[in-house]
């Protein structure tokens, strides 16, 4: 099976979901990764999008969602919800958690096996204090999963960009070391990764490498760019906040060698979906803008999908 390119809903917050689909088809993507928010007023850029109502999908509602797809031609790759399950905050824990299992939930009544997220961090706690935690938390989602026959795809943002996220950032699963911890402390088919590269380039990591090791756990893939801005590295060190010395770009606008990484995506058999993600603000923070990056995005990752 060839891979499916496609793109992360989040980036158009402003249409509905008919008009994603219907976005998506006129421009030749065959997927889409949707977004699962909770209602309400996003936390964040990026977050908050919801494409998807997971907390009222009636069996009528999903039949009417795939029979959009159907008639667009375009599939749902995932749904995704990216909060942090293993904040310091109690309550904000429970509340993403509860959430997340409501996305889980949904997954098979639409047909699907993939859910996409984050694990979460206290980012003032260090990987090992964080690991208690994170296995009482972690052990029933996934359990929750496979009694619902969900994979679920952590993606390796380390989520360390600005003050409120340093130092340790809001997201655990960030490098082969803490996957392979993981993995054997949750031993399950059923977790895995959603990867992307561009979280790699960011660490001075080589984010082709570890493709062949973790070949299994390739539940999904992120395509986003990253352009390390090496003045401005050079100025304040790699241990002053990253949004100071670089920028998120799409696709081949960045420092990832994209026909030697999709190289080894194929070379390994992955035959998932390849969804664009687009953080970058050279193309303007307009939706029109946005939709013109997810073009060229698309043109330049066209080529290795067949």
């Amino acid at each position: 099976m060839p891979i499916s390119l496609g793109f992360v809903t989040a980036i158009l917050p402003e249409l509905s979901f008919e008009e994603v689909t219907s976005f998506a088809a006129t421009e030749g993507f065959s997927t889409i990764e949707v977004m699962c928010w909770p209602t309400g007023k996003a936390e964040r850029r990026f977050a908050g999008v919801t494409h998807i109502d997971v907390t009222s999908l009636t069996k009528g509602a999903a039949e009417d969602i795939l029979a959009q797809c159907q008639h667009a031609r375009v599939s749902i790759s995932a749904l995704g919800y990216y909060p942090n399950m293993l904040d310091p905050d109690a309550e904000v824990s429970r509340a993403a958690v509860a959430h997340f299992k409501k996305v889980i939930a949904a997954a098979p009544k639409l047909g699907l096996k993939r859910v996409n997220g984050f694990v979460g961090r206290d980012w003032t706690k260090t990987v090992d204090e964080n690991w208690p935690r994170f296995l009482k938390i972690w052990k029933p989602i996934i359990q929750y999963a496979e009694d619902h026959d969900v994979k679920i795809g952590i993606e390796n943002c380390p989520m360390s960009f600005t003050r409120d996220e340093w130092p340790g950032g809001k997201n655990l699963l960030t490098t082969p070391a803490i996957w392979r911890r993981a993995f054997s402390d949750i031993d399950s088919p059923n977790f895995g990764l959603n990867y992307d590269p561009s979280h790699f380039i960011l660490q001075g990591m080589d984010p082709i490498r570890p493709l062949a090791e973790f070949r299994d756990k390739l539940f999904h893939l992120h395509a986003k760019d990253v352009k390390i801005d090496h003045a401005a590295l050079n100025e304040v060190g790699r241990f002053d906040f990253p949004l100071r010395w670089h920028q998120p770009r799409i696709p081949g606008f960045g420092d990832i060698n994209w026909a030697a990484f999709m190289g080894e995506v194929m070379r390994i058999g992955y035959d998932g979906p390849l969804c664009i993600e687009v953080e970058d603000d050279t193309f303007g923070k307009t939706l029109e803008g946005r939709k013109s990056a997810l073009r060229v995005a698309r043109n330049v990752l066209a080529p290795f999908v067949g």
